[in-house]
């Protein structure tokens, strides 16, 4: 099947880097993209059997989110404290002895496919979902990533994915002491399966799946478990997605532990290779909290090849920012880029990034747009090893995003990417392919029933929220745990 694709603007690629093509075509035959120009220079003989006209639309290669929302309610309560001490967020030790699962499977599941359709609706064509253990009773089994394998297949997406496991839970003690409770043969069980989802990936043969090993919060995980996971990537050649140096709390805990930086203990397991991809990275040398220079943490990551996943939203709600996006690559660390919470908007991610940047350096030429685009495309594609992804060259595979820039409310158009990110979200995305095959028409996803969806959403958010006030360790303390933004009518002053 031959299909061709015009909008007003396409972010096409030369072999260098990325340019702006206006009134743009892409031939796509098969799975590949075939022929790249001028609407009015297409091939006349292309013999296109389905034609789709975007208009006044950018078209982009599809966006690629290496830390994506897998559940409905990452973010959306813990990082709102409005005026109250600062909280966090964990399992008491009471509870980790009794920890069980929150949902039922039929409904887990549900919250899977809500994930997945809001990372479509939002122009997402690749995606690596982040571990959503927060309400199970210890980490992500084979099964339920064969699900998430599953929802992805139904909707058309790519993913690089692998069962999140761990040794140990962060909890609070009765004293109101942050610890890590052990369960070391859970995480070897956790990991086992990890390994046995690799194998059931590999027998099924799907080219839009691909098995990843995935450990949680490095700080949770034994050393002899990340051993083994360097040991199983370094056989099977597969790529390792860990999250690690995003809070000062894991440095001194290491520190105290290993007798390591976290960079350092990676490197002492054997993960510090091109194989790894960090979620966050922000907790290095160069970061003010830490030394506010640079002692040789970014050479480091770039001579052994190691990606970073910023987040920059998430690093915004959170308050732990990266130093800068400038230093890493300018030190030759390839950036892909996460959304790490809800809504796995990349458009606005990328808003907040650039002018993150602006500020950091008190600059307003710094924080170049540009280099969060390729970080999006072409940098999550480095990431994954995968040159024919994050582009729109003759020869790439067909993974295509684009995103409407004909509301009245996005104003003007002068350069659409700054329009788009300056006036838009990626609530704007209007059409999808990944492979070849339409995944997003017109903003909608065929055989998606969005107001069923909803309700499952609601319904699933609300047995979360109250599953907090069984196992988090404020729970009865006489202070709600999500206090509301303003007080409830009728509420006594």
């Amino acid at each position: 099947m031959t299909t061709l694709v015009t909008a007003d603007f396409v972010v096409s690629h030369d072999g260098h880097g990325h340019t702006e093509l206006r009134d743009g075509a892409v031939v796509i035959d098969g799975d590949r993209i075939a022929w790249v120009g001028r609407a009015a220079d297409a091939p006349a003989g292309a013999g296109a059997t389905e034609r789709i006209a975007l208009g006044r639309s950018i078209l982009m290669p599809g966006l690629i989110d290496l830390d994506a929302l897998a559940d409905v309610d990452h973010l959306t309560l813990d990082a709102w404290c409005d005026g109250a001490a600062q909280r966090r967020l964990d399992w008491s030790a009471d509870y980790f002895a009794r920890r069980h699962d929150v949902l039922t499977a039929e409904e887990r599941s549900s919250m899977r496919r809500f994930a997945l359709v809001q990372l479509a609706l939002h122009g997402i064509t690749t995606f690596m979902p982040i571990a959503s253990e927060v309400h199970s009773a210890w980490a992500e089994t084979h099964d339920d990533l064969l699900d998430v394998a599953r929802i992805a297949g139904e909707l058309g997406l790519r993913t690089f994915l692998g069962p999140s496991y761990r040794s140990g839970v962060h909890v609070t003690t009765e004293d109101g002491g942050s610890a890590i409770a052990w369960d070391d043969e859970a995480g070897r069980r956790a990991f086992a399966e990890a390994v046995r989802f690799l194998d059931t990936v590999e027998a099924l043969g799907d080219p839009l799946v691909t098995g990843v090993l995935a450990p949680c919060r490095i700080e949770t995980v034994r050393a002899e478990l990340l051993e083994a996971t360097a040991r199983v990537s370094a056989e099977r050649g597969t790529l390792v997605r860990a999250h690690a140096l995003q809070d000062l709390a894991e440095r001194e805990l290491f520190a105290d532990t290993h007798g390591a930086t976290p960079l350092g203990l990676l490197e002492r397991v054997g993960l510090l290779n091109e194989r790894l991809v960090l979620a966050h990275g922000v907790y290095l040398d160069v970061h003010p909290e830490v030394h506010g220079e640079d002692r040789g943490d970014l050479a480091k990551l770039a001579a052994a090849g190691v990606s970073i996943i910023h987040c920059p939203l998430t690093n915004q709600r959170y308050a732990f920012l990266l130093e800068k996006l400038s230093q890493y690559l300018d030190a030759g660390v390839n950036i892909a880029l996460g959304s790490d919470s809800f809504p796995p908007d990349l458009i606005r991610g990328i808003d907040a990034g650039v002018h993150l940047a602006k500020a950091q350096h008190s600059d307003l030429g710094r924080g170049l747009l540009a280099e969060y685009v390729d970080a999006a495309t072409s940098g999550g594609a480095r990431a994954l090893h995968r040159p024919d992804l994050g582009r729109i060259a003759v020869g790439a595979t067909a993974d295509l995003s684009a995103f409407a820039l004909d509301d009245v409310r996005t104003g003007p158009v002068d350069d659409p990417l700054r329009t788009l990110v300056l006036a838009g979200s990626a609530r704007d995305a209007r059409f999808s392919m990944v492979g070849g095959r339409t995944v997003l028409r017109e903003g909608a996803i065929p055989g998606v029933d969005l107001d069923r969806l909803r309700e499952d959403g609601q319904r699933i958010f609300d047995r979360l929220k109250a599953a907090y006030g069984e196992r988090d360790h404020l729970a009865g303390g006489g202070v709600p745990l999500f206090p509301p933004v303003l007080p409830p009518f009728g509420a006594p002053n």
